[in-house]
C-alpha cells in the first residue's frame, strides 16, 4: 500500500507519497530572494531553520493565484450590479424578479461560505462584507414582497435603501480586493517536502484527500509533457473518475 496526499492546483489534480510530506502547514508572508528563480515565491523560518518555498503554480505555468482571486471578484462584481438592475426593473415594471434573495444561494455567498481566514485583517474586512452582502439579499427579498401591496414603498426601498446598501456590499469587496494577496495566502497551503537531503516548501492551492492505493492503481501516463526538469511523473491514478497525476519526484531550482 502507498499513503498519497492529493492536492489541487486550478483545476488539476496532483497526488505525491506522504512519505515526503514533513508538515502540512498555512501559506502566510514570505521573505523575499534577490535575483531566485522564477518558481522560487520566496523563503520562510521552519523549525529553526531557514527553507525556500517554491510555487506550484509556476511550476506548471498557472497565472497566480492572486491574479485568479482578482478575475472571480471582477465577475463577482458584475453579477451583482446585474443582480440589482434586475430587482430595480422587477419593482418598478411589476415583473417578477427571478434572481436568488438567499445570500448563500449566489456565487459571492457560495465562496464566502467555503472561505476560512486565519488572518485578523482579513476576517475583519470578510466580516464587513458578509454583513452589508447578507442585507442586501434579504433587502431585495423584503422589497419584492412589499410591492405587493405598496409599490411606491418598494420603489423607494429599491432606489435608495438598496441602492446604498450595494454601494456599501461593493466598497466592501473592494477593500476585499486590496488585501487578495493576504487573502490568497490565507487559502493557500505548503507542503514542508524532502527528498534526497533536500528540504524546502511547496505552495499548493487546496489539500483534498489521503488517498490509500496500491502502486499497482497507477497507471501508464499517455503523455509526460507536464514533466520538466523540477517535476517528474510517476504515472495517472483514477481516483473515484477523478484522474490524477502522480508524483514521484519535486526539485528545486538552486
Amino acid at each position: 500500500m502507498v499513503d498519497l496526499i492529493v492536492f489541487s492546483v486550478g483545476s488539476n489534480r496532483y497526488a505525491m507519497d506522504i512519505e515526503n510530506i514533513q508538515r502540512i502547514i498555512q501559506s502566510g508572508a514570505l521573505t523575499s530572494i534577490p535575483n531566485a528563480h522564477e518558481y522560487i515565491d520566496g523563503m520562510m523560518s521552519h523549525e529553526e531553520s531557514v527553507i525556500k518555498v517554491m510555487s506550484f503554480r509556476k511550476l506548471i505555468e498557472l497565472p497566480s493565484y492572486e491574479d485568479e482571486l482578482g478575475a472571480l471578484f471582477v465577475t463577482l462584481k458584475e453579477a451583482h450590479k446585474d443582480w440589482v438592475e434586475a430587482l430595480k426593473t422587477a419593482v418598478h415594471t411589476g415583473s417578477t424578479f427571478t434572481k436568488t434573495t438567499n445570500p448563500h444561494m449566489c456565487d459571492l455567498g457560495k465562496w464566502i461560505d467555503n472561505f476560512t481566514s486565519y488572518d485578523d485583517r482579513v476576517s475583519e474586512v470578510l466580516a464587513e462584507l458578509v454583513e452589508f452582502h447578507k442585507q442586501l439579499h434579504l433587502r431585495g427579498g423584503e422589497a419584492c414582497e412589499i410591492k405587493k401591496t405598496n409599490h411606491e414603498e418598494a420603489q423607494r426601498m429599491v432606489d435608495v435603501d438598496i441602492n446604498d446598501i450595494y454601494n456599501h456590499t461593493m466598497g466592501a469587496l473592494d477593500t476585499f480586493v486590496k488585501e487578495l494577496g493576504t487573502v490568497a495566502d490565507s487559502l493557500q497551503k505548503l507542503l514542508i517536502y524532502e527528498n534526497a537531503d533536500k528540504k524546502f516548501a511547496i505552495k499548493v492551492d487546496t489539500i483534498e484527500d489521503i488517498a490509500h492505493i496500491e502502486e499497482s492503481d497507477i497507471m501508464a501516463s499517455e503523455s509526460d509533457d507536464e514533466s520538466s526538469e523540477f517535476l517528474e511523473l510517476d504515472g495517472v491514478l483514477d481516483l473515484n473518475g477523478v484522474l490524477i497525476n502522480v508524483i514521484k519526484t519535486v526539485r528545486i531550482p538552486s
